[in-house]
C-alpha cells in the first residue's frame, strides 16, 4: 500500500464513479481501476461494491476509508509543518491545550514564554487530553495542558495545581439566590449540562464521578460539545453546570456562579515526552515555577529543579 493508492481510493469513494474519479485525478480510468483492484488484493477484502449504482463502499471499505482519510490528513499536516519549518530559521514549539485551561492563567504563561524566547516560533493547538497524548508521542506537539489523567510510559505527567470547581446556574434561577454555597444534591435535581460530549473519558466523567462519589445521580443530563456551548446553555436557562473556577470569566453577566458545599477540584496537568528537556521545555517549566510563585500558588516539586 502507498499514499497514491490511498488518494485514488478516497477520490473514488467521494465521486462514487470510476470515470468521474479518473477525471478528477487527471488520469485514465483503466489504471485507476487496476490500482484499486491491487489495493483490494493486498488487503484481502473487497472495498467497493461495484454492483451498486452509484458505487458504494462495503463495510470493510467504510472502515478502510476512515483510516485512509486520517493518514492523508496527517501527511498533509506534516507537509505543511515541514514547509513552514524550511521557510524559517526559528525553532518551533507547539503547545496543546484543552479549552478550559485558557482561562486558568495559561495565556499569561504563553506571553512570558514569547517574551523570554522571541526567536522561537510558537504554535497553539486546542485539543482534548486524549488527542494530546497521541500528538506528543507522534511529535506533533511538544507540551500539553489538560485535565484528565492518562497513563502512558512515553509521556511524563505533572499536576500543576488542583483548581476548585464551582456551579454555574441561570441568573433567573432561585438556586443560590442568597449567594451561599450550593450542594451537589440540589444540583442533581436540575438538568445537569456536561461537556465535552466526546471523546470519552473526559472532564464530563470527572463531574459524573463527583456526583457518584457523593451517592448522587443527576436526574436529567444534557451533553454539550464544548465548554462555551455548555455555559451558553446555562445562560439560556437550559440547566446547570459544574465548571473550573477560572471559567467564570467566560460569561460574567448572565450566569450566577456559586461555590460548592462539597469542595471539589479539577487538576491542571502538564504533559511532555519522557526524557524531553529541550531548551524550550525547560524554559516553560521555569516560567511556570516563577509565575506560580508570583501568584502564590504552590510550586510542584517537579518544577523546582528548573528554577
Amino acid at each position: 500500500m502507498d499514499l497514491r493508492q490511498f488518494r485514488y481510493f478516497v477520490t473514488v469513494a467521494a465521486e462514487r464513479n470510476f470515470n468521474k474519479a479518473a477525471e478528477r485525478l487527471h488520469m485514465a480510468q483503466p489504471p485507476l481501476s487496476r490500482s484499486i483492484q491491487q489495493l483490494e488484493a493486498e488487503i484481502g477484502a473487497e472495498l467497493i461494491d461495484r454492483t451498486s449504482r452509484p458505487l458504494s463502499l462495503t463495510p470493510m471499505g467504510h472502515f478502510f476509508h476512515d483510516q485512509a482519510v486520517q493518514i492523508l490528513r496527517r501527511v498533509e499536516d506534516m507537509r505543511a509543518m515541514m514547509e513552514a519549518a524550511i521557510a524559517t530559521d526559528k525553532r518551533r514549539f507547539t503547545i496543546g491545550f484543552v479549552s478550559s485551561t485558557i482561562y486558568a492563567r495559561l495565556p499569561a504563561l504563553i506571553r512570558e514564554f514569547r517574551s523570554e524566547l522571541p526567536d522561537v516560533e510558537l504554535t497553539l493547538v486546542e485539543s482534548t487530553t486524549l488527542d494530546q497524548i497521541a500528538a506528543l508521542k507522534e511529535g506533533r506537539i511538544d507540551i500539553g495542558f489538560g485535565r484528565i489523567r492518562f497513563e502512558d510510559p512515553a509521556v511524563r505527567r505533572t499536576v500543576l495545581r488542583r483548581e476548585p470547581l464551582i456551579a454555574a446556574v441561570p441568573l433567573a434561577s432561585t438556586l443560590g439566590i442568597d449567594g451561599g454555597p450550593i450542594s451537589l444534591a440540589a444540583l442533581a435535581r436540575e438538568k445537569v449540562i456536561l461537556y465535552p460530549s466526546a471523546p470519552r473519558p473526559s472532564y464530563a466523567d470527572q463531574v459524573l464521578s463527583l456526583f457518584h462519589d457523593n451517592g448522587l445521580t443527576p436526574s436529567v443530563i444534557h451533553e454539550a460539545r464544548e465548554l462555551q456551548i455548555a455555559i451558553g446553555l446555562v445562560a439560556a436557562e437550559e440547566g446547570v453546570a459544574i465548571i473550573p473556577e477560572s471559567v467564570k470569566r467566560a460569561r460574567p453577566d448572565d450566569v450566577r456562579y456559586l461555590e460548592l458545599l462539597e469542595p471539589a477540584h479539577s487538576p491542571i496537568i502538564m504533559s511532555h515526552r519522557v526524557g524531553d528537556f529541550s531548551p524550550e521545555i525547560s524554559a516553560f517549566m521555569r516560567i511556570i515555577a516563577r509565575k506560580y510563585n508570583d501568584w502564590k500558588y504552590p510550586v510542584p516539586e517537579a518544577l523546582l529543579i528548573t528554577v
